[in-house]
């Protein structure tokens, strides 16, 4: 954690310490008895694109329970107008994606809070915000709702928690107010799980020749211990040595089944020549002696879940083939219902990453349809979106026929253009719809 000068502590814990007793008071107290039977003392409402948010809304429960209050966590998915009303106590915690723009998990209900006129003046509520200050619009998703709610008449219980990049400080703030209305300083640990050490067992660059930055498919093996298990759709985090307290995500490109953990990384190149500090790190300056510091983090949202014997949409471009080709492994080993590929780059000469093994399950027809899109092989421009758009009967027969749709791959550009032209032919109703089932998956960056 970050030392935070003493004196601003105390300043600060004497002013909330005040307003905290008079809100717990009226929270434990009229308040609770007002409640519905069986309604928890607070509701922790969680939206974020990869999980953060889901783990801290756990760690936030627990630090509550400590002081005997009972605790409801939710996605964001799952809160509408009517759980917004029935609750007196949300405690919010969300990210802020792409510019300024709701996580997926947090859509529907921005929708819900922009249009809604609802009288919010018995709702008690705080928010912590994620953001990265890297982008024009810091936390606006958490500015934006926090001022929703406050223009409906909810009463913040204190100011709006920013933390760029889940900064120690912001966190240690936030326990701070969960301590005090949980009426305890017992908090329990919110250290996240420890890096392990890692080397890299093989490198190599899957698209030689290309135009475009070079992608090194990476196998990783623990230096010491098992191989721990994870699921298509999990992530790791890249701490590197350049910038230890900034961890890099990578989609894992492999199961278990494969004996290593594979990432699929482009190395990314500054203006001034230099390289990033996780990309140059993993791509070229590790050698096969060097550790790597790296960290399993589960991406519940893009699991298969109930989806896993559906009939399932893949649609990705560039390094976003990783985290697809992680499920097209899971359901060529299941014998999962049929699976539709779209996948684009730039140039099929250099840049058609995985064709091999993509063609081969094409063959033998565990893929049961494969769209590519190069948009640099001469003619006109044409990116996933646009082979969606010309595909637009056969996607909305696998919708018809219970199919799920996940997204992976780049944030600028391809997932605006995809999830466009999947209203085009969907409808944003049917979108919604798919969405609040689970239907409708993204992993983008």
């Amino acid at each position: 954690m970050i030392n935070i000068d003493p004196a601003r502590w105390a300043l600060a814990g004497a002013m909330l310490f005040a307003y905290a007793g008079v809100c717990v008071a009226t929270l434990r107290g009229k308040r609770r008895a007002a409640a519905p039977a069986g309604q928890a003392d607070w509701l922790v409402v969680h939206a974020s694109q990869t999980g953060t948010c889901e783990f801290l809304a756990e760690r936030t429960r627990a630090t509550l329970a400590t002081g005997g209050l009972t605790v409801q966590v939710a996605s964001m998915d799952d809160i509408g107008e009517t759980e917004l009303l029935a609750a007196p106590r949300i405690l919010f915690i969300v990210s802020t994606y792409g510019e300024g723009d709701a996580p997926d998990s947090g859509a529907r209900f921005a929708r819900m809070l922009a249009s809604s006129t609802a009288d919010l003046s018995r709702l008690h509520y705080g928010v912590l915000a994620l953001g990265d200050t890297s982008y024009a619009h810091f936390c606006g998703f958490g500015r934006s709702m926090d001022a929703a709610l406050g223009a409906r008449g909810a009463r913040s219980l204190f100011a709006r928690i920013e933390a760029d990049r889940v900064a120690p400080a912001a966190l240690q703030a936030w326990q701070h107010h969960l301590s005090h209305l949980a009426g305890t300083s017992d908090a329990p640990d919110w250290s996240a799980p420890q890096y392990g050490q890692w080397r890299i067992a093989a490198r190599r660059v899957l698209n030689a020749g290309s135009a475009g930055a070079p992608a090194y498919l990476l196998s990783l093996q623990p230096v010491d211990g098992a191989l721990p298990a994870w699921q298509a759709g999990d992530l790791v985090q890249v701490s590197a040595p350049a910038a230890p307290d900034y961890p890099r995500e990578y989609s894992i490109a492999s199961l278990p089944a494969d004996g290593s953990i594979e990432l699929l990384v482009r190395l990314h190149l500054h203006e001034d020549g230099s390289e990033g500090a996780a990309s140059g790190w993993l791509c070229t300056q590790a050698g096969k002696n060097d550790t790597i510091a790296l960290r399993l983090r589960e991406h519940k949202r893009f699991h298969a879940g109930a989806n896993a014997q559906r009939p399932m949409i893949l649609i990705g471009n560039g390094t976003g083939i990783a985290g697809l080709r992680a499920h097209l492994k899971s359901r060529v080993a299941s014998g999962a219902a049929r699976t539709w590929l779209v996948f684009g780059e730039r140039n099929a000469q250099h840049d058609y990453l995985f064709q091999h093994e993509i063609e081969e399950w094409q063959r033998s027809g565990a893929l049961a349809q494969l769209d590519l899109a190069f948009s640099r092989d001469g003619g006109a421009l044409r990116y996933v979106q646009h082979v969606l758009a010309a595909r637009e009967t056969p996607l909305r027969d696998w919708v018809a026929q219970g199919a799920a749709i996940y997204v992976c791959g780049s944030l600028q550009g391809m997932a605006g253009g995809v999830h466009d032209a999947l209203v085009a032919a969907l409808g944003q109703q049917q979108l919604d719809q798919l969405d609040a089932a689970g239907r409708y998956r993204r992993d983008v960056y």
